[in-house]
């Protein structure tokens, strides 16, 4: 349990500490100021395990080497988005890739095929060649709407990602919440995700949750440590009163069933 909070009330879930295997929280950063991330980190930086510096933002936004700095300062792990690795390759450009997350000083890099058609051996290979000298979390699935994988593919692909390897292979969903492993109105595509943690561990999953709604369906799911992503930098401290139960929608989840009755 985190020793940091303000009460130490009954009958909260057991949270890991960082650093973390389970219970993961990955934050996006859609391209926030350096005030605003030192005023995030302020608040929410003991909930945080990895920031995505998102889709192609640290190509445009001010003060990044800076930025990183502080989040690897507090004990977070940086990288940049995948769509941005995909900008690179497409270009053929991969050397160049390297050289720039290098000089970033990042630590951790994402591997992605969302927007490009990519061989998955070559993509394998990629995590391979990168995981010698980074972190790697590598992304499974489509960011169009109505681009279907079989589960059997999301598997096979997972596992063998981890094998080349991959950290933690993330579960496609964008910012938006409304592909991949969700519906195009965002409700979970409940027979792929089954599939899923059928064949795969789910501490070796990190499952993309932008909207509350679906942070809610994996913690009643998998338990208040289950790892998810594409956290909003608002929205760090509300995923963990959900995580805790300290909220309407997870409130009665983690006590136990003497407590679930009438008063």
């Amino acid at each position: 349990m985190a020793k940091n909070y303000n009460f130490n009330l009954s009958h909260l879930p057991e949270r890991t500490s960082s650093p973390r295997q389970n219970g993961v929280t990955m934050v996006m950063d859609k391209g926030i100021s350096l005030r605003q991330a030192e005023d995030f980190l302020s608040t929410s930086s003991d909930y945080v395990d990895f920031v995505k510096l998102g889709f192609g933002t640290s190509i445009i936004s001010k003060n990044v080497k800076e930025k990183i700095k502080l989040y690897k300062d507090a004990g977070i792990k940086v990288y940049v988005g995948g769509t941005l690795f995909e900008a690179f390759i497409v270009r053929n450009k991969f050397d160049d890739y390297l050289k720039y997350i290098s000089d970033l000083g990042l630590d951790c890099a994402e591997v992605s095929d969302g927007s490009i058609e990519l061989n998955h051996e070559k993509k394998c290979d990629y995590i391979n060649k990168l995981s010698k000298e980074f972190i790697v979390l590598s992304e499974v699935g489509s960011k169009e709407e109505g681009v279907i994988i079989h589960p059997a593919r999301w598997i096979k692909m997972m596992e063998n990602e981890l094998k080349a390897g991959s950290f933690k292979v993330i579960a496609e969903a964008r910012e938006s919440g409304t592909v991949g492993i969700f519906h195009k109105n965002g409700s979970a595509h409940t027979l792929l995700i089954n599939r899923i943690v059928n064949k795969v561990k789910i501490e070796n999953i990190i499952w993309e949750t932008p909207l509350k709604s679906q942070q809610v369906y994996f913690l009643k799911l998998f338990g208040c440590n289950v790892n998810v992503g594409n956290i909003g930098v608002d929205d760090v401290i509300p995923l963990e009163t959900l995580r805790l139960g300290l909220r309407g929608d997870t409130f009665f989840t983690f006590l136990p069933e003497e407590m679930k009755q009438p008063f």
